[in-house]
Order: structure tokens, then sequence, then C-alpha cells
């Protein structure tokens, strides 16, 4: 492309057919190439490379390289993808808002949940779903996991209407509903030499010189103070990853006492100075304050409200 003919391209009106070879442009970006976005996609990669040429030649861009070094974004492609984000965002949020200007109950629900909540009894998510699916059979659900960080950013970007997370913090812009605490304990692998000792000699300075798997993030302010002193050495955000570290015999870390329970009952972890060393760490729903009105997200906070007597 010359520069005589980027500086006079105007791409003018977008339609349709621009947003659909878009869709197709952000799949295979997120796949990492042709190849893997065909289930995706479920086309044949032929017509995807003509989706992604016709957008190319219709943008007056080059997005992508492909050949026998692989699949990688140009820097022009980088910037469409993040502006094609943006864009499937904003017509979500259109199509959202005038299905709840329409009295049926329509749209689309995103809930995004912290590591293990989905199946904790204690929230009953199957149950809240299944009165939710009762209720507005004609909404369409979404469910994902991620870390609590992320989960914050999902639903302040509208990117999520829900979010269930362990409440490290409270951030301005989201509204919160407390569900109930766990308590974290700090926990070792049964064949960890420190494990056959005992409480006498479990002093500050021993376990203050053991290896601690932690979260990877900042706690609130009396999780931190727990943790001073103690010598964090690795990083396991989920659960099921910290564990797994903890088994290694390597490392001691803190986990939910429900979570472990099942690893202490079989023998395979045991608590350290239980009385001591453990925090209690809420669980709650959050929401965005300032988001568009939805009818689907209100339906579910009031089912959620009515399951753990929360009132408004």
């Amino acid at each position: 492309m010359s520069a005589k003919s980027a500086k006079n391209y105007s791409l003018g009106q977008v339609g349709d057919y621009e947003i659909k070879q878009l869709k197709v442009f952000k799949t295979v970006a997120d796949c990492g190439g042709f190849s893997a976005a065909e289930t995706a996609l479920n086309i044949g990669r032929s017509t995807i490379s003509l989706h992604i040429s016709n957008l190319e030649s219709r943008l007056n861009l080059v997005l992508c390289k492909r050949g026998r070094s692989g699949f990688s974004l140009t820097e022009e492609g980088e910037v469409i993808y993040k502006m094609t984000e943006n864009l499937l965002d904003s017509l979500d949020a259109f199509r959202m808002t005038v299905n709840n200007l329409n009295s049926s109950l329509t749209g689309r629900l995103k809930i995004v949940l912290s590591d293990t909540v989905s199946l904790d009894p204690r929230i009953g998510f199957p149950e809240l779903i299944e009165t939710f699916a009762d209720e507005a059979p004609g909404v369409h659900l979404a469910n994902d996991v991620a870390s609590m960080a992320e989960i914050e950013r999902m639903v302040l970007n509208d990117r999520a209407d829900v979010g269930f997370i362990p409440c490290h913090r409270k951030l301005e812009g989201l509204d919160y509903i407390d569900l109930f605490s766990d308590t974290c304990r700090l926990y070792v692998s049964s064949k960890h030499p420190v494990a056959a000792l005992p409480d006498e000699e479990l002093t500050d300075e021993l376990i203050n010189s053991l290896p601690l798997v932690h979260a990877g993030l900042k706690p609130h302010e009396s999780v931190d103070e727990l943790m001073t002193g103690l010598n964090r050495a690795a990083e396991a955000y989920f659960y099921e990853g910290r564990l797994a570290m903890i088994l290694s015999g390597k490392f001691i870390g803190f986990l939910p006492e429900g979570y472990a329970q099942s690893y202490v009952d079989d023998g395979l972890i045991q608590p350290l100075t239980p009385e001591e060393r453990y925090y209690e760490l809420p669980m709650t729903a959050i929401w965005k304050k300032t988001a568009q009105p939805s009818k689907p997200r209100e339906l579910f906070l009031r089912i959620l409200r009515e399951r753990f007597n929360t009132g408004e």
C-alpha cells in the first residue's frame, strides 16, 4: 500500500458484512491462527482466509502475518483487534438495552465465578440457574471462571453482568452482596518434615522459614498482617494449583477449610497451628454500580438476595 493510497483512503459506512468479517478476524486472533479457528467458526480454512483477505482489502490494511513462521498480528492488526473488541461490546450493550426496553425478558446474562464457586453447596449455583432459567427461558446464559482481579475488570468493563469473588477489597465502582465467609488456615503436606513435630516445636521462627505458596495478589490488611514474616516463595492463584504445590511437600500455604477438609480426612495435608494461623475470607457477588439497566441481571440478583435473605 503506497503512502498516497493510505493517506487518501476512507473507510465509509460499516455494515453487517464487515461486522461478520471482524468477528471472524477476532476469532482467528483468539485461536492463534486459521487452522485452530476452523472448529470455533465451523467453516473451512480457505473460507476463513477469504474473509480475512476481504477484510484487509476493505480496511486497506494488513492485519496479520501468516506463513511458515506462524500466525501473528501486525501493529495495525493489534489496533483493529482492540477496536473490534470495543465494537462488539458496544453492540452487545445496545442489544441488551433494546431488549430491556421491551416487556419480554430476553437478552444475555454473563456470570463469572472465582475458583470452586460454581459447585460450592453454600451458594447453590445450580439451583440459582435452575430458578433463573425457569423465570427467564428466553435469556441466553453464559458463565466462566477467572481470577478475582480479572472478574473485577470484566464487571467494571461491562464484559460480565455479575461476578462471584472472595472479597480481598472493595472497589468504588462495584456493588456487593455478602454471601458467606470462609475460614482459611495454613496447611502443610503430611510428608513434610515439620508435620510430625509437636505444637511446642512449631515456633514462629520455624514456620516463617518454610517456603510459602500464596495467591500472588495484595490481600486485605488483616491477611497481609498475618502473612508478615512468612517466606513468600511461590505463587498459585487458583486453589487447585496451590494445593498441588502444598502436596509436593515443598511448600506450605493457606486454603479454605472446607476446600481442604477432604484432603485432611485422607491424611494428605494438615493444618499448622490452626488456632493461630487463620483468617476469614468473605465470598461476595459483585456488579457494576453504573451499568446499563438489565432485566436479566436484576432478576438474577433478586433470586440471589432471596436465597441469602439479604434484602435490597
